[in-house]
Parts: C-alpha cells; sequence; structure tokens
C-alpha cells in the first residue's frame, strides 16, 4: 500500500490540476503522483483498481442521501428524476462492488490473464463496508455544511436543498469528460439550486462560495 504522505500528495495534486482541466486529468495527475513517490510499492494498475473501487465506494455512499432528496416533494419533478438516477447508480454501484470478488475468484475467471491478476487484488466485502462507512460519513458532513452555507447567504435552511446541490456536484464530478472539474460542478450546482426555484444569480453565486 502506498503511504499516507504519498496518498496526500497525489490527492493535493488533483485538487489544483482539478480546477483548470477537463475531467479524468484529475485522476490521472493522482495516479502519476503517487505512482512515482519516493518508495510506493504499489504499481499503475493496482493504483488504478483502487482508485476504480473508491469511485465505486463513493457512489454507492452518496445513495441514501439521493435517496432522501427524492422522498421530499419541494425538489420538482426534473430534480427528483435526477436524484432517482443517481440514487439507482449508486445501487447498481454497490451491487458491483458485493459481486466483483466472487466474479474474479470463479473459475472460468481465472482461466484469464486478468482474471488471475485481479482476484487477489479484489476488495473483500467486509473492506469495502467499512470504506462505505468512512465514505458516508464525509458525504453526511459535506452535507451539513451545505445546510449552513445555503443558509447563512440567505437562500433558506433547507436540507432538500443542501442535499440536491451536494448530488449534482457529485453527479458532475463522475461524468467522464467535462470543461473543467471545479468549474462542471459549480454549473451542476448553479442548475439544481435554479431547478429548485432559486434565482439564477443567487444560484451561481452560491456554488461559487460553497465551492
Amino acid at each position: 500500500r502506498p503511504s499516507p504522505l504519498a496518498l496526500v500528495a497525489g490527492n493535493g495534486g488533483a485538487a489544483l490540476i482539478g480546477l483548470v482541466l477537463p475531467g479524468r486529468f484529475d485522476d490521472a495527475m493522482r495516479i502519476a503522483v503517487v505512482r512515482r513517490y519516493p518508495g510506493c510499492p504499489a504499481g499503475l494498475r493496482a493504483i488504478s483498481l483502487s482508485l476504480v473501487m473508491l469511485g465505486l465506494v463513493d457512489s454507492a455512499a452518496l445513495a441514501p442521501l439521493a435517496a432522501v432528496a427524492v422522498a421530499f416533494p419541494g425538489a420538482g419533478v426534473a430534480a427528483r428524476a435526477a436524484l432517482a438516477i443517481v440514487a439507482g447508480a449508486g445501487i447498481a454501484a454497490a451491487a458491483v462492488i458485493v459481486a466483483l470478488p466472487r466474479l474474479a475468484g470463479s473459475e472460468r475467471a481465472l482461466r484469464f490473464r486478468l482474471g488471475r491478476w485481479l482476484s487477489p487484488r479484489t476488495t473483500s466485502l467486509s473492506r469495502a463496508t467499512q470504506a462505505w462507512a468512512y465514505v458516508f460519513g464525509c458525504w453526511v458532513v459535506r452535507g451539513v455544511a451545505c445546510f449552513i452555507m445555503l443558509g447563512t447567504l440567505g437562500l433558506g435552511y433547507s436540507f432538500p436543498l443542501a442535499l440536491l446541490f451536494l448530488c449534482a456536484g457529485a453527479a458532475a464530478a463522475a461524468l467522464p469528460v467535462g470543461p473543467a472539474g471545479a468549474a462542471t460542478q459549480a454549473a451542476a450546482g448553479t442548475a439544481a439550486l435554479a431547478a429548485a426555484g432559486v434565482g439564477a444569480s443567487e444560484a451561481l453565486a452560491a456554488s461559487v462560495s460553497v465551492g
């Protein structure tokens, strides 16, 4: 496993790249920094697999919040439909996480080189559950922070609105291509707030401030 300092350096580089370059360039920077960090034993394929698994866990952790936001009637039809898609994607990601160790360890998969490489490197259900709990805690903290921030900016203390904003930014971050990571998420947050009835200028100001 890479050292914590290697992961911190990778995330720092990715955060800077995500401000200006299209989506997924931040992941490339994260891989490059961690791989070239002194004393890092992890290979390129292992780091890439870790990021894929983390993305699945991240999506699965967001699903409960998106499902809760769908239940609020004030979100609007279009917003609720988008939130339902986010929740569905999270459920699908959880299914992949649960099924992957069994699929990779099957006799059919072990006939192939990829299956033999993947089988000992898949994340166990207990480890995935632990990661899910940590990431879910992060999303809850971010949701509370958005709730406070939107209320401070004069948009009202509304958990449905905060969850809608949070899920919109997360969904935008999952896009394979975007003009820039931070800009795409800000645009998605602005669109979500505008769809919920917030004025365009206020929605844009809130998205930039939260970002």
